[in-house]
């Protein structure tokens, strides 16, 4: 962030800020998988089949790997782009509103029955697959406060080719929904 023109956008708070952002990013993530285990749980109990169990791995290693980065690679008191910290916190509440509307479907594997009602409410409306545009546009920007422009590169392409494959996956286990009434 060497930049003089980004210099009016840069934050140096002069204490372990980015640690805390890090903090909150990897706290937020960890709460997620205990709340998308329950949800798994609950769904499989219910007689759902997870799809795409094959690619889960390299999912999580993917994005393991994206906060280790992140970790390995900040200052705790490492300059930040505050614009970027808004867009941050605007995804939260974007990645919030996904978790709201599916509820008890929100999941980080892919759980399916015929059964199950299609979500088109909330986000869905908008967008098909809201959650992952979210996940995108967070590992683009989250390195990015920091200047970290190799890692937004590097694991943007990643992710790209993880959701390629999980889309397509996922696309498979809804069409067997597909006669299902869509539910707002």
């Amino acid at each position: 962030m060497a930049s003089p023109a980004l210099a009016p956008f840069v934050w140096s708070p002069g204490w372990p800020a980015a640690w805390a952002v890090l903090a909150f990013l990897t706290a937020q993530r960890l709460l997620e998988l205990v709340y998308a285990q329950k949800n798994t749980r609950a769904l499989l109990a219910r007689g759902a089949v997870e799809h795409g169990r094959d690619h889960y791995p390299l999912m999580v290693a993917i994005h393991a790997g994206f906060l280790a980065a992140l970790w390995f690679s900040t200052a705790s008191d490492a300059a930040m782009l505050w614009p970027l910290l808004i867009v941050f916190a605007l995804l939260q509440a974007a990645r919030l509103w996904v978790l709201a509307t599916l509820g008890p479907y929100w999941t980080t594997r892919i759980i399916s029955s015929p059964d199950f009602p299609r979500i088109s409410g909330g986000p869905y409306r908008l967008v098909r697959h809201p959650n992952y545009w979210v996940v995108t546009l967070e590992i683009l920007t989250i390195p990015l406060i920091f200047g970290h422009y190799r890692i937004a590169m590097l694991w943007t392409i990643l992710n790209a080719g993880i959701l390629f494959v999980r889309i397509r996956s996922e696309n498979v286990a809804l069409r067997a929904r597909s006669s299902q009434k869509s539910v707002a």
